[in-house]
C-alpha cells in the first residue's frame, strides 16, 4: 500500500514570503502521492477592513456572513491557492488547485446554531476521494483551501486542520496515510516558552493526562482533537511541528499515534 501525506500549513507559512518559499520547495521534492491544504493568513481579514465589512470573531473563531464568505472565497479559493500552485509550478510539482467543490470532493452542513450562529461555516459531513486518487495515481498533487460545500449551491467557510484531518480520514482503506500540520512551533511544547521542550511523543492515554495537567489547553486543544480523531479513524500517524523539522528523521518533532 503507498503512503499519502497530507500536509497542512497555516498563516505563519502563507503571511511570510520567506517562509512560503522555503516550505514549498521541501513540499515539492516529497516523492510519495501528497496534498497540500492550506488556510487563508491574514490576506482575507485585511481586505476585509479594506472593505468597510465588519470583522466578526467569537472565542477566536470567525463568523462568516454572505459578504465574508464572499471575501474568504476570493482569497482563499483564489489569491492564496492559485499562487500556492504557480509557485509549486515553479518548483517542478505539478498542482492543481481545489475548494471541496470541486470534483465534489468535499461536503459540509452548516455549523448547527447552538450559543452562536456563526453563519457560513461548513461542518465536514462526506469526503469523496475518486477524482484525486485518479491525480494522485497519476503524478498530480491536489492543493486544498478551507472552502467546502452542501451540493445544493452553498459554499462553506471551513476550518483548514479539520479539512486535513477528514482527507487523511477518507483516504485511510486506500493509503497508508501520514498527517503533517506544520506551524511555527517545533512541536507540542512541555512548556510554551521554552521552544526546546517538545514532547516527541504524545498517544490516547498521555495525551489525556497532558490535558488533565494543563500542558495541553487553549489553542492547541483543538488541533490535537482533529489529530486523534485522525488517529482514531485509521491515519497511521500524526507528526507536529516546523516544516524543516517535519521531513527530517533526526530533527525534533511531536508524532502522535494511537
Amino acid at each position: 500500500m503507498k503512503t499519502l501525506k497530507v500536509i497542512k500549513i497555516g498563516g505563519n507559512i502563507i503571511d511570510n514570503e520567506g517562509a512560503l518559499h522555503s516550505f514549498l520547495e521541501i513540499f515539492a521534492k516529497i516523492e510519495s502521492p501528497k496534498i497540500l491544504v492550506h488556510g487563508g493568513g491574514k490576506l482575507a481579514t485585511q481586505l476585509t477592513q479594506q472593505m468597510n465589512v465588519e470583522v466578526k470573531m467569537f472565542e477566536g473563531r470567525r463568523i462568516t456572513d454572505a459578504q465574508t464568505l464572499d471575501i474568504i472565497t476570493m482569497v482563499y479559493a483564489g489569491k492564496i491557492n492559485k499562487s500556492i500552485v504557480a509557485k509549486l509550478q515553479a518548483n517542478h510539482c505539478n498542482a492543481i488547485g481545489f475548494s471541496g467543490a470541486d470534483g465534489n470532493t468535499i461536503v459540509s452542513i452548516k455549523r448547527p446554531v447552538e450559543s452562536i450562529d456563526y453563519g457560513y461555516v461548513g461542518d465536514v459531513v462526506k469526503v469523496n476521494t475518486d477524482t484525486l486518487v485518479i491525480l494522485l495515481n497519476n503524478g498530480v498533487t491536489p492543493v486544498f483551501c478551507a472552502i467546502t460545500h452542501d451540493e445544493n449551491g452553498q459554499l462553506f467557510n471551513t476550518n483548514a486542520d479539520t479539512i486535513a484531518s477528514e482527507l487523511s480520514i477518507g483516504f485511510a482503506q486506500k493509503f497508508k496515510v501520514e498527517l503533517y500540520y506544520c506551524f511555527e512551533k517545533n512541536g507540542v511544547l512541555k512548556n510554551v516558552n521554552d521552544d526546546h521542550s517538545v514532547i516527541q511523543h504524545i498517544d490516547s492515554k498521555t495525551y489525556k493526562g497532558l490535558i488533565d495537567e494543563g500542558i495541553i489547553a487553549d489553542g492547541m486543544l483543538p488541533k490535537l482533537n482533529n489529530c486523534f480523531h485522525a488517529i482514531n479513524h485509521h491515519v497511521n500517524k500524526v507528526c507536529i511541528g516546523k516544516p524543516e523539522m517535519l521531513f527530517n528523521d533526526n530533527s525534533k518533532h511531536t508524532t502522535l499515534t494511537k
